[in-house]
């Protein structure tokens, strides 16, 4: 069984406790992992404060480079970092070999971007400047589904606008983040990035320390709401990117055999465990049986297993407490639907439930109206469009939507009254390192990705010149 460590001030160390990491496809211990006690969080703050003085004066040119030089090594090591991967989350191999691989293509996308200063005024009376500074030490704390390419959305942006991190990765998650860390650590001045772990019981500490300036956190609602109170003392720069409902509109012109392969796949990727995933689809009255049926189908042929086996398409949930709250879902859903897939959990050891189409069920069911996160998909009937999407508003969520329809411009006109931070047509959850991301409402606050990304890790400053 492999060694793991925690990354403080550039120095690999023992954790002052332990805890078990479990493979949720066979409920065995998979490593013992170092768990940081809030003295080593206080000396992995403080490495970071000390390491922001040069590091910030360093050239951007010069922090793109070591970025860049991290994901060589990300994807150097991708063979041995996706297995790893797949043994503490459950994903297939593939899909988890592809997260590696685009991790390392989102340290290569924000070394192509700039922090130019801009000249908003240069008039004969004066000269204005507006500038991006960097704001000091980032707390960066990520989830269980994604733990290596949501780390992509912080560390990379957080240091080449010169910050220096504390990055916490999820207790049920947390090997291939410190295996990361033992791999690049020689790439990066001592402080500049250091990696704890916890059992939830760190995050607060993080979040309120006086010398965190901003807290980038990915996550539930309910913990978002925590961070987001923990940082209001000191008014530290927060983004949040929390959890979603997201709904799909199936308008009655589309063919449900071609559409629903695409839609499966918007629901149940990463079993269903997708911030992102279509987790309730509203379907016209008129195409609604064909549709069910198809997704049906494809529900009862889809090969759930070990995520190391050869042709497994979908893996076990990630966690034991995520695996009974699923169950629990499922057991209410059939009080006021119609399982007619799946529904099931595996005959073995490990976190498996099949993928499960519920029709005849409808709004205000814990299933419709509460994040699953797991691999249950209600498939709820409508007869008038607009409805559909007031049905869809009235989640206090808001991170994506989709609009499904042969005709673009019909999809368009709805798509614009969807509330979300972003709304597909004719695809869902697709997410691209080049595009702003965020979520409305109650799904978060800030930005991710893209130019906008970059910018929250910084502080505007304008400078103001008489002439």
């Amino acid at each position: 069984m492999s060694e793991y460590h925690l990354l403080i001030n550039g120095t690999l160390v023992a954790g002052d406790n332990t805890m078990p990491v479990v493979n949720p496809a066979n409920e065995t211990l998979l490593a013992t992992c170092p768990r940081a006690s809030e003295a080593q969080l206080n000396a992995a703050v403080a490495a970071a404060k000390a390491a922001f003085p040069a590091w910030s004066a360093t050239s951007i040119d010069e922090r793109k480079r070591v970025v860049n030089a991290i994901a060589d090594v990300i994807q150097a090591n991708a063979a041995e970092l996706a297995q790893l991967l797949t043994q503490e989350q459950g994903k297939p191999i593939g899909d988890a070999t592809g997260e590696i691989y685009g991790t390392a293509a989102f340290f290569r996308y924000f070394t192509s971007l700039d922090l130019p200063i801009e000249v908003l005024d240069d008039s004969p009376g004066r000269r204005v400047e507006a500038h991006r500074k960097p704001l000091g030490v980032v707390g960066a704390i990520v989830p269980w589904n994604f733990p290596m390419i949501l780390m992509a959305f912080k560390v990379p942006p957080a240091l080449i606008a010169g910050n220096t991190i504390v990055l916490k990765p999820a207790p049920t998650t947390p090997l291939t983040t410190l295996r990361l860390g033992e791999l690049i650590r020689d790439l990066l001045p001592a402080g500049v990035l250091n990696i704890i772990t916890d059992a939830n019981d760190l995050g607060a500490a993080l979040t309120a320390h006086p010398d965190v300036r901003k807290v980038s956190f990915t996550g539930s609602t309910a913990t978002g709401s925590k961070v987001m109170a923990g940082a209001a003392g000191l008014l530290k720069r927060i983004t949040l990117e929390l959890g979603g409902n997201d709904a799909g509109i199936v308008l009655d012109d589309v063919d449900p055999a071609v559409t629903a392969p695409k839609l499966f796949q918007s629901a149940f990727q990463n079993s269903g465990q997708v911030c992102i995933a279509m987790k309730r689809l509203y379907v016209h009255e008129s195409i609604y049986d064909e549709m069910c049926e198809a997704l049906a189908k494809i529900a009862e042929q889809t090969i759930v297993g070990d995520g190391l086996q050869q042709g497994t398409q979908l893996g076990p949930l990630q966690n034991k407490m995520q695996f009974e709250r699923v169950q629990e879902l499922l057991d209410d859903a059939r009080q006021h639907g119609n399982v007619i897939a799946g529904g099931t959990t595996l005959d073995q050891p490990g976190y498996f439930i099949r993928p499960t189409i519920v029709r005849d069920i409808t709004d205000g069911t814990r299933l419709v109206d509460e994040e699953q996160f797991g691999p249950v998909l209600p498939v709820i009937k409508y007869s008038d469009p607009e409805d559909a999407v007031a049905r869809a508003n009235a989640s206090p969520w808001g991170l994506g939507g989709s609009v499904w329809s042969g005709d673009t411009e019909r999809a368009y006109a709805l798509a614009e009254k969807l509330e979300a931070g972003t709304v597909w047509i004719n695809k869902h959850a697709e997410l691209d390192p080049t595009l702003p991301f965020g979520g409305a409402k109650q799904s978060g606050i800030g930005t991710e990705l893209g130019q906008e990304g970059l910018r929250e890790f910084t502080q505007l400053k304008v400078i103001n010149m008489a002439r």
